[in-house]
């Protein structure tokens, strides 16, 4: 199983999307400051977490989350 994931910063204006097999611990890394990236944005709060089957399907439905359109879905569950 692979998860797609979006998080909100709470002190700032970002949400990061992502893929992985356990998103708990995954969103547990980036509020631990261990991602570089996302590392300045900290703390943060899920937004969503979807479960899909394969990475492929998993892939693509991150790609759109982080388009222009995936952003404005994911902003208007906050």
């Amino acid at each position: 199983m692979y998860f797609v994931y979006a998080i909100k910063s709470i002190k700032r204006n970002y949400i990061y999307v992502g893929i992985s097999d356990d998103p708990v611990r995954r969103i547990e890394q980036h509020n631990k400051g261990y991602e570089k990236t996302t590392k300045p944005y900290r703390p943060f709060e899920k937004i969503i977490v979807e479960e899909f089957n394969s990475r492929a399907e998993a892939r693509k439905r991150e790609i759109y989350l982080k388009s222009g359109g995936g952003k404005e879905f994911l902003k208007s569950l906050i």
